[in-house]
């Protein structure tokens, strides 16, 4: 796999130019969020819907250097998937995190594919797509949690700035994730 610091670099490279859409889908999928919060279902049914589209936008972005509004809401061409996939991750992970939170952690670095392998096989199951993303991350749990280490900094100042360097980081963060992705779905997988 590509070292943290190249996707990193490559992440940045999709960004350049495309900046405004990055930040402005952020922004609406914040929006959305929160306003699907103050209902009692809507996080329950919407949350994977929007999350697989945010994750499609970032993934578009890293593929084809350009990117789409109407990409955030791509979940909902496949609902039913896309919403059962939400729920099941928010059931395992919680049942992981009972035991400790230590198993909840590593479940959580287990299951973070499962939108990107939707978005490039819209044919899989809500559970064939979380248990490819299983597969999938089998010995690469490790190099995604110092990816999302290496952005601890970015992180912390975001919080001095209230959240303003957020229009910066998170596009960047998201982008580097997508791009991991793409390096990892064509690894052999760890076995173990």
């Amino acid at each position: 796999m590509l070292p943290n610091r190249q996707i990193k670099v490559e992440a940045k490279a999709a960004l350049s130019g495309n900046w405004g859409i990055a930040i402005g889908i952020w922004v609406v999928y914040l929006v959305l969020g929160s306003a699907i919060e103050f209902t009692f279902i809507g996080p329950i049914i919407l949350s994977g819907v929007f999350a697989f589209g945010f994750m499609a936008a970032y993934l578009t972005l890293v593929r084809t250097k350009s990117t789409s509004f109407e990409t955030l809401f791509s979940g909902f061409s496949n609902f039913g998937t896309t919403c059962v996939a939400g729920i099941l991750q928010t059931i395992f992970l919680t049942l992981w995190s009972l035991l400790f939170i230590i198993p909840g952690i590593v479940k959580t670095y287990s299951y973070s594919m499962t939108y990107y392998i939707l978005r490039d096989n819209p044919n899989l199951s809500a559970c064939e797509a979380i248990t490819e993303s299983r597969r999938m991350m089998n010995g690469y749990k490790g190099k995604l949690f110092c990816l999302d280490l290496s952005f601890i900094g970015w992180f912390l100042l975001c919080a001095l700035t209230f959240g303003l360097l957020g229009l910066y980081v998170l596009p960047y963060y998201n982008a580097a994730r997508a791009r991991f992705y793409e390096d990892l779905k064509n690894k052999p997988t760890v076995e173990g």
